[in-house]
């Protein structure tokens, strides 16, 4: 490095987002309410949102592949000239229900693309799986309650 010369990187992120009909939101308003929580984890350690996936009137039991968006983010994992280098999800409780996280994060280990949500990153710790998976089964059994 030379002397003087600061040099900051960008990291592209894919953001993942989702809306039910049946919570009776706004989709742009969700959608916004969404994507600024996404922003401020990542923006200030120099990250940007140049992809976006958002689902609108799917219910988050609906598995990632049977939802157009999330789907689009699952095959793009593959590419890797996908045009982001890691996946940014504003409000995880509206991303996954039950086992999802489980069945759904080891693809983004595969691929290596690290995954962010509150709470900072996943990682494949058994502590921080269990954790995520329980925030499904919490938004499973508020379904069943409504």
């Amino acid at each position: 490095m030379t002397k003087g010369i600061r040099v900051e990187a960008t990291i592209n992120f894919g953001f993942l987002g989702r809306v039910s009909t049946e919570d009776q939101q706004d989709p742009e308003a969700s959608r916004a309410w969404q994507i600024s929580r996404a922003r401020a984890l990542i923006e200030p350690a120099g990250g940007r949102i140049t992809h976006e996936f958002f689902d609108v009137g799917l219910s988050r039991s609906l598995p990632w592949k049977r939802r157009p968006e999330a789907a689009k983010l699952l095959a793009a994992l593959r590419d890797p000239n996908r045009g982001f280098s890691a996946v940014v999800i504003g409000e995880p409780q509206r991303a996954f229900c039950g086992n999802q996280f489980g069945l759904t994060f080891p693809l983004f280990e595969h691929y290596g693309v690290p995954a962010l949500g509150s709470g900072g990153r996943w990682s494949d710790r058994p502590g921080q799986r269990r954790t995520r998976s329980g925030d499904g089964a919490l938004r499973r059994n508020e379904q069943g309650r409504t």
